[in-house]
């Protein structure tokens, strides 16, 4: 570490594939990431503390549990790089620490002797410990490699959790595995069998979590349905949600319905469009651009203000108009830019949002048209009968799943390529921004089953392990494995590693993963996964075309 002013390399685009050591190439700073590290290190002595609370029975409240799924959603890529919010919730995570060790010590309920759960918290320790507990704490590649898929999948799973907790699904099995796993990955003496069943652990309550966040959506917001967006603009002022969060866009929506404002989607957000109680909003009128990387150009042409909801932020250039006209909120920050806070009902006003709104000119058209989504599980099983019979007859030879993340990589056109030119009697599966690299090309349909089906955002993987459930169950598969079904799949950050670590848990094999493998996970480590679950990367177009169709 001494060489290097910062280690990260929980992202695809990691400089050099091994680690960003100066800037990250997502836009961090030195700085930014060394108080992460920090933040992840008051986490991981939070969790093994409450691990140890709750094996000796002691309650420890849902602030601690609330305060971890924070913490870690906080330091996933692209989602907050304000030092100072950073900070703050290292300040209140030593608060919460200091009050569990209370707590142990009024229970004599023995501790680990980690360094994690001994360090005091002296905000004059805070460059030293934040250096100390970088990724490269741990010298082992292999050991250090198993903790950081953890990590990485917890961080992913923390994302969709908030989700689920904002619309009140909560699981408390859930929040004391994340506990667990944070305890076991803090034990300096764990070993690699150990840190292979906690990473494959992690891939189970990833389902769990998804299926929980899946279940908040629909009875929040009724189960997705087939649906043409708009992707040209109106003539009104318009607001651009970004990010993840539902909660987010219903409350915005409320606030400006009759105030001559509209409300457009952007990258992850298209799928609000899908479900029944958001699209009934005459206001929320299309989307707006393409995936998160290229929101610099697109932005500048919105003309309105944006709100960012979650994480997928690029830092603007100095010169960039729409600077102060962006605002953020939940786990996301950038400095300089408008934090919106909820109350303690969970509430935020978003006036001040509308109020800039009214003095924007209308966006600038960049494109016209739609594009159709709403395929998650509910609207596929309405379209059982359809399917089954397609792929009895021919007319349907294989699923291909696409999901994931897409980025700024030209190896990343290698997805559109393989898009176009798979055969016409195969179907698309997909979710996550990945969508953006094919979702406006014209692929046709097969029987009236559009060759592109959308189920929504990259937690809406859930629905193609539900959907190939379904269909094992409807063939009489003796293993999942045996299905017409291929899994290409991009990947990005950490929500596109729980989603791989969930799909592995369900027993799912040789799933292709790309542009490049993760820095992130050993020789030794890769050669397990390679030798159980038949773990591989992309190739060329036309080699992975024979391998995956044939």
């Amino acid at each position: 570490m001494a060489e290097n002013k910062m280690f990260c390399f929980q992202c695809q685009e990691t400089a050099k594939g091994t680690g960003c050591t100066i800037q990250g190439v997502c836009g961090k700073k030195a700085d930014t990431s060394r108080w992460q590290d920090l933040l992840l290190s008051v986490v991981r002595g939070i969790g093994t503390i409450a691990d140890s609370l709750r094996q000796a029975g002691v309650k420890t409240g849902q602030e601690v549990g609330d305060y971890i799924v924070d913490s870690l959603f906080v330091t996933i890529t692209n989602a907050n790089f304000d030092d100072q919010a950073i900070l703050n919730k290292v300040d209140k995570g030593v608060q919460i620490k200091r009050e569990l060790l209370d707590l142990a010590v009024k229970n004599n309920v023995s501790l680990p002797d980690y360094q994690e759960v001994k360090w005091g918290g002296e905000k004059s320790d805070y460059e030293a410990e934040g250096n100390r507990e970088s990724i490269l704490r741990n010298e082992n590649e292999d050991l250090r490699s198993l903790k950081e898929l953890t990590v990485l999948g917890l961080k992913g799973m923390a994302a969709y959790y908030e989700h689920a907790s904002r619309l009140d699904q909560r699981n408390e099995e859930i929040v004391a595995f994340m506990e667990k796993a944070l305890a076991t990955i803090s034990n300096p003496a764990a070993d690699m069998d150990t840190l292979l069943a906690i990473v494959l652990e992690t891939g189970k309550f990833g389902v769990d979590t998804m299926a929980l966040l899946d279940k908040a959506n629909t009875q929040a917001y009724g189960n997705p349905e087939l649906t043409k967006v708009n992707i040209g603009t109106g003539s009104r002022p318009g607001i651009l949600i970004s990010g993840h969060d539902l909660k987010d866009i219903q409350m915005l929506l409320e606030q400006t319905e009759g105030t001559g404002i509209d409300v457009y989607t952007h990258s992850e957000m298209l799928p609000a469009h899908y479900y029944p109680k958001l699209k009934k909003y005459k206001h929320l009128v299309g989307n707006y651009g393409n995936a998160w990387w290229k929101q610099k150009e697109e932005f500048e042409t919105f003309n309105g203000p944006i709100v960012f909801t979650t994480n997928c932020i690029v830092p603007p250039t100095p010169k960039a108009s729409y600077k102060d006209r962006v605002f953020t909120t939940n786990a996301s920050g950038f400095p300089g830019w408008k934090h919106i806070e909820a109350d303690k009902n969970g509430h935020k006003d978003f006036s001040e949002v509308i109020e800039l709104a009214k003095t924007c000119k209308a966006p600038t058209a960049i494109e016209q048209g739609e594009i159709v989504g709403g395929f998650a599980h509910a609207q596929v099983f309405a379209l059982a009968d359809k399917v089954v019979e397609a792929v009895k007859s021919g007319a349907i030879r294989k699923f291909i799943v696409m999901s994931g993340c897409d980025g700024r990589m030209k190896s990343r056109d290698y997805y559109t390529e393989f898009a176009a030119q798979l055969p016409k009697d195969t179907v698309i599966l997909t979710s996550g921004c990945a969508k953006y690299k094919y979702n406006k090309l014209n692929l046709g349909d097969i029987n009236g089953i559009p060759r592109v089906l959308d189920a929504g955002q990259c937690n809406d993987s859930y629905s193609w392990a539900v959907v190939a459930l379904k269909l094992k169950e409807i063939f009489g598969a003796n293993d999942i494995n045996d299905l017409p079904i291929e899994f290409n799949i991009a990947w990005y950050e950490q929500k596109a590693v729980i989603v791989l670590l969930a799909l592995l848990s369900l027993g799912i094999k040789n799933i292709h993963i790309g542009p490049t493998l993760p820095g992130f996970v050993s020789p030794n480590v890769l050669k397990v996964l390679i030798d159980n679950f038949g773990l591989g990367t992309i190739t060329t177009v036309e080699e992975d075309l024979k391998t995956m169709v044939g």
